[in-house]
């Protein structure tokens, strides 16, 4: 016996699962976190933070230091902690493993209903140029690390420094990246230790500082998400799209070729890689398309590196002011970066080579620090004000997220002969980063791109291409609808037919849909 299904019925069937799936994944968003800095006088309390911060699509926190009364407040709200040990702090941790144990005993083990999931020792220790300093962070992390052992608790809670982006002495183009020649040994020690304990290597990207020494409307555009050209790395041909991949792959890089690859095998006709080769070429990016590493891999050295050391972005952000001479500083660009920004971490595309991937990212900041010395920049970052309204907005709250789509009293079958021009495609040819570039500049619009995202009604079939044009499409049909609203760098064109071809219920609602649900509505 055939079971029908009504339109009303299947529309109503499709509005909740799409519902409940967009909650599950704004819950889930745990590789975004903000910066929690305290050098104010106007902060509200820690509980309203707390209260607020669960209000928003962040799951981390980080803090500068261990207070007691944010952690205390950030107790049994799921979000994860990370707690600092200050650079005036590392002397006694090198030379004293009780003064660890003791560190330990009162920042961590006094909190256990809030979830520290890591401490960084130091902050831009290497940055100082003081060698005693330098050379006590290893062995102040070791102890660090030894102590939490002691305490059960080094699976849990993880160790690492924070290092800025000055400890490379060459990083453009990304594949030439080094780090300073008179840190080698240190950066090996450290990179050693974070393998050995599964702890990420913890990096400060500010592509507004890049901005600022190349203050061009391209460059603007390079480094806010925006579309633009691009730029090829010359060392390796990849066309970087947006200046924080460049920044964080040039580490990727840099862990890589400090020992070597992984060799590879091949099973049946299908290439087989092992994991950890498959992490190496992932995290290096080394060429732009997979079958091209195969030559250069099958020669590679059999030996272990570090490209199973996962990338944390420790502090990244735009200030909505500046000074007159501080080029980009202003609200529509913190808003266009760190909205672009989130856009990029939520879309999970990630590369071909590293599908459903993003790296843990952590925003400067959650608040202005109005005691900070220097120029209004550095009093410019926060999301949030002391009232706790946003400064703008880039889509973290969590009623931002719920989506909230006008459902027609009766579903509208489009007529057969759509108006010219009615949908927006990716051209035939666009590489790549410019499919990226569009689907990241779409999607940090405003647009809800949550349909693409795993699980989601649109999110087979699985492919760069199909996420973009259903960006481009539905970023396309929200605006104006202007032949420019089409455009995506020239990768974008316009088209009167339907390139879906399936039933949609209006050509803005839903311009796609999952094939079960298509088979549902059609019964």
């Amino acid at each position: 016996m055939t079971t029908y299904t009504t339109p009303n019925m299947a529309f109503s069937i499709l509005i909740l699962l799409y519902l409940l799936q967009y909650l599950s994944f704004a819950s889930s968003q745990s590789f975004i976190g903000v910066n929690y800095g305290q050098v104010a006088d106007n902060l509200p309390p820690p509980s309203a933070t707390a209260k607020l911060l669960q209000s928003t699509a962040v799951q981390k926190v980080r803090l500068y230091g261990a207070d007691p009364a944010i952690i205390k407040a950030l107790a049994n709200t799921g979000i994860g902690i990370v707690i600092g040990a200050a650079n005036g702090d590392i002397p006694a941790l090198a030379s004293d493993p009780n003064f660890a144990t003791q560190w330990v005993n009162s920042n961590v083990l006094a909190y256990p209903s809030s979830k520290i999931i890591l401490i960084t020792v130091g902050n831009e220790v290497l940055l100082s140029k003081d060698q005693n300093l330098i050379s006590q962070l290893l062995p102040a992390m070791q102890n660090m690390q030894k102590a939490l052992n002691s305490a059960s608790l080094g699976g849990k809670v993880k160790v690492s420094t924070v290092h800025s982006m000055a400890i490379l002495s060459q990083s453009d183009p990304p594949s030439a990246g080094l780090f300073n020649p008179a840190n080698q040994d240190i950066m090996k020690g450290l990179l050693q230790f974070q393998k050995d304990n599964g702890s990420p290597i913890s990096v400060n990207p500010y592509p507004f500082f890049a901005y600022q020494s190349d203050p061009r409307p391209e460059t603007l555009a390079f480094c806010l998400f925006q579309p633009n050209s691009g730029r090829v790395d010359s060392g390796n041909g990849i066309k970087y799209m947006n200046m924080f991949d460049a920044q964080v792959r040039t580490f990727k890089l840099l862990l890589i070729t400090l020992i070597g690859f992984l060799t590879c095998w091949t099973e049946g006709t299908g290439l087989h890689w092992c994991d950890r080769l498959a992490i190496a070429i992932i995290y290096a990016q080394i060429l732009p398309r997979f079958e091209l590493l195969v030559d250069a891999v099958r020669s590679a050295l059999n030996a272990m590196g570090f490209n199973d050391i996962e990338i944390l972005v420790a502090e990244t952000g735009w200030p909505y002011n500046g000074d007159g001479n501080e080029a980009g500083a202003s609200v529509e660009n913190a808003r266009a970066y760190n909205g672009n920004l989130i856009s990029h971490l939520r879309s999970m595309v990630g590369t071909p080579l590293m599908p459903g991937k993003s790296v843990d990212t952590y925003i400067f900041a959650l608040y202005d620090e109005d005691l900070k010395p220097g120029p209004t920049s550095e009093r410019s970052f926060g999301l949030f004000k002391p009232d706790l309204s946003m400064t703008y907005d880039i889509g973290l709250s969590k009623s931002s997220l719920t989506p909230t789509p006008s459902t027609p009293k009766t579903p509208v079958t489009p007529s057969t002969k759509p108006t010219t021009a009615g949908w927006c495609v990716a051209k035939t040819g666009a590489s790549d980063p410019q499919l990226q570039a569009g689907l990241d500049y779409a999607c940090g619009q405003g647009i809800d791109c949550s349909p693409i995202q795993p699980g989601g009604a649109c999110f087979e079939p699985n492919t760069l291409a199909s996420h973009a044009a259903y960006a481009m499409n539905i970023y396309y049909q929200a605006s104006a609808k202007n032949p420019w609203d089409c455009d995506f760098s020239e990768t974008a064109t316009l088209t009167s037919k339907n390139p879906s071809k399936i039933l949609i219920l209006t050509p803005t609602l839903f311009p796609c849909m999952c094939r079960k649900f298509i088979q549902l509505l059609t019964l």
